[in-house]
């Protein structure tokens, strides 16, 4: 059962891999065997995971803007000669804009726009020009990261008092809006490549932290059944489940890695 789960000789593309959550979901990639290229806007932040990582033949590093599609030709070019043609995309990246936080009623449209340039239009970008090249070779997963409140609407009590870094945050409506269109594009490409060997799936994963305030931290744990926030690491095994064998008849479904919030 444990060969199920390898992920041996698989190449790997992650977009947002160096993220806070991204840099766990890379590394997890690698764990189980795959060659994984990272592809992420903050060179940065790519050298400093790749500089944490042992074994620096199995993940390389691609800066880019997803959101041109020249771009992603270039770098799944660059992929497929580096490491091998692709075997699972796991479209994970996702933005803040500059007024991110803007009540609903005057959230700039400029706002709007990139926010869901980068997490719909870029991950419909990278499933054409990775998906395509899957769909011809007849085998491929590709793994979309959701959020709980693109199946479910935000609780806004919880948000009175909460800061992140010490800024107020509140979960602004483009968010939900592109998540809840990206699981959309989740179903539509399952079915539509389905005969060609792709599987299309998600993950939603609930709340994890990484720097909210007490406040938050208490209300949002006392709305989850399992009474705390999630971990990076905990979306991990879903993740390798999606990509590997071990999930080979999982097509068009979304595995929701919640603590049980969206259970009652």
């Amino acid at each position: 059962m444990s060969e199920r789960f390898s992920l041996h000789d698989r190449v790997c593309v992650i977009t947002g891999g160096a993220g806070t959550l991204g840099e766990r979901l890379s590394t997890a990639l690698q764990e189980r065997g795959a060659r994984v290229a990272v592809i992420d806007r903050d060179a940065a932040r790519i050298d400093e995971l790749l500089d944490g990582v042992v074994d620096k033949a199995s993940m390389r590093g691609y800066p880019g803007d997803i959101r041109d599609r020249g771009a992603v030709e270039r770098i799944a070019q660059q992929v497929a000669t580096e490491l091998g043609e692709v075997d699972v995309l796991v479209n994970n990246a996702a933005a803040k804009s500059p007024n991110f936080f803007a009540p609903f009623e005057s959230f700039p449209l400029e706002d709007w726009d990139l926010v869901m340039g980068v997490n719909l239009t870029a991950a419909m970008i990278c499933c054409q020009v990775f998906g395509a090249r899957m769909a011809q070779r007849q085998r491929g997963s590709i793994i979309n990261t959701l959020s709980i409140y693109g199946i479910v609407a935000p609780d806004q009590r919880i948000y009175e008092g909460s800061e992140y870094e010490g800024r107020a945050i509140n979960t602004p409506a483009v968010y939900s809006a592109s998540k809840a269109a990206l699981w959309g594009l989740t179903k539509y490409l399952a079915t539509y490549w389905g005969a060609r060997g792709v599987r299309v799936n998600a993950i939603t994963p609930g709340g994890v932290y990484s720097g909210q305030n007490e406040t938050f931290v208490q209300r949002y744990s006392a709305r989850v059944p399992l009474g705390r926030m999630g971990k990076p690491d905990e979306l991990s095994g879903a993740l390798v489940y999606l990509a590997s064998d071990a999930s080979s008849y999982v097509t068009g479904q979304n595995l929701v890695v919640d603590g049980g919030l969206t259970a009652w």
